[in-house]
This record gives structure tokens, sequence and C-alpha cells, in this order.
């Protein structure tokens, strides 16, 4: 996958670029990340990129031709992803990663300053993504976690092809609790199940405690999900327990 970025501040992306999963999805050939700076292409004498409103108003809005240029050059055979980091998208979701993860070229456009001029949303844009109901300064933020989200489920990228799958949200429950060695730590132990070696049994538990945890926390996401019999009959026990 190619991952391109559009940014005023690409100072902003290097150090998450150069550590940990990133760094590795990009030394393995898997990914590669260019942020360019979209300023670079203003025609204006003065380099400028924004401008003020049509109509008044506070704050000044990103205009239209360096963008648009910059994408153009950018832009692979295959039309790529062009993803606008907006407050006012499509909230992200696990969901919106596993497609964008199908792709071979995405590009994101990081606005900073009131907004964009509407012909860059209508006219050159695939998607509007925000990363929740709140403002931010500037659209790099929200493109890291995107780009985070999307890259680690590239396939070989966290190098165990289960992990992803059996994250929260992928499955559309919270994930189970997880634990590790000592077995017993100051008086808090380990389940026994867990250490029990029957998988069948250690399954079962894991998804009843993804179950629970979910209507625990997250009951909106049972509301949006098909659940099997075994669920639906784990979930009947769980809900039973705390009548």
């Amino acid at each position: 996958m190619k991952i391109d970025v559009l940014s005023l501040f690409p100072e902003m992306f290097t150090g998450v670029f150069n550590h940990s999963i990133l760094k590795r999805a990009q030394e393995s050939g898997t990914v590669t990340y260019q942020v360019t700076n979209f300023r670079d292409y203003s025609t204006n004498k003065h380099k400028n990129v924004d401008d003020y409103p049509y109509g008044g108003g506070a704050g000044m809005v990103l205009t239209p031709q360096p963008v648009f240029d910059a994408v153009a050059d950018l832009a692979s055979d295959k039309k790529p992803r062009v993803i606008l980091m907006c407050p006012q998208g499509e909230r992200f979701t696990q969901k919106k990663a596993e497609e964008l993860a199908k792709e071979d070229h995405l590009i994101f456009v990081c606005g900073h300053y009131e907004g964009y001029d509407e012909r860059i949303r209508e006219n050159l844009v695939t998607d509007e993504i925000s990363i929740g109901d709140f403002v931010l300064t500037g659209g790099e933020l929200g493109s890291m976690v995107v780009i985070d989200s999307v890259t680690r489920l590239l396939p070989g990228v966290l190098g165990n092809d289960t992990s992803a799958p059996m994250d929260s949200f992928s499955s559309g429950l919270l994930e189970h609790p997880h634990y590790t060695r000592p077995s017993e730590y100051n008086g808090m132990s380990v389940p026994d199940v867990l250490l029990s070696g029957n998988h069948a049994a250690i399954d079962k538990w894991r998804l009843k405690e993804s179950l629970k945890r979910t209507w625990n926390r997250r009951p909106d996401l049972l509301q949006e999900k098909e659940l099997t019999k075994e669920e639906q009959a784990l979930l009947q026990e769980i809900m039973s327990e705390n009548d």
C-alpha cells in the first residue's frame, strides 16, 4: 500500500512513521509513506494556501488550487482514495479501517484554518473522516490515528495474522480480558480455565467475557450485531447472573 499525506506541517509525522508497527511495516515493504507540504504547489507568489471566505466571516479557508494540484501529481494510475480529515465527516470505525486496508493507494488531506473550499470536498475527495465529535487544530493527528489503524490490518504487519481479527470491534464485540505470567500476583489469580489446557473451554470463556464486557461497557454494539445461537445463550447467562 502507498500512503500519501498532504500537510502544512510534515515534520509532525516524523516520529509517528519512524517507530513501532508503522516503522516495521515500511521496512518490510508492506507500505510506503510520503508526507508532502502542499504549500509547495501554491502558484501564489507568496505561497499562500488560504484566503478570506466569500461572504465574510471569521477565519481563513484553504484554497482549492494547491490541494487539487498536489493530488493530481501524487495520484497513481489507479484512482486513489482521497480522504479529507474533517469534523463533519463520517465517524471512523474499525469497519472503515478494514475497508481502507483493501486499497492500494490512500491520500490524506490535512487541513488547518477555518475549513476547506467546498470545491475540494465536492469534486476531489472520495471520503470524509472524523475520529470523533470534537475539533482539533488540524487534520494531522486524526490522519495519524487512521493510518495506524489501517496499517496494522495489512497482511504480515503484526506478525500474527490472528491478532487483528480478535481486536475489539473487529468481531463487533469488545475484546476479552488477557492474563500472563505469573499465575498469581499479590493475591490476584489468573482464572483457572486459562490454565486448564482445555481449548474449547477457554474459547467459550473468552467469548462469554467478550460479551460481558460489551454488554457492560458498549451495549449499543450488541444492538448492531447479529448474534449466533451460542452468543445469544451466553448473553442470557450473563444477564441472569446480573439480575
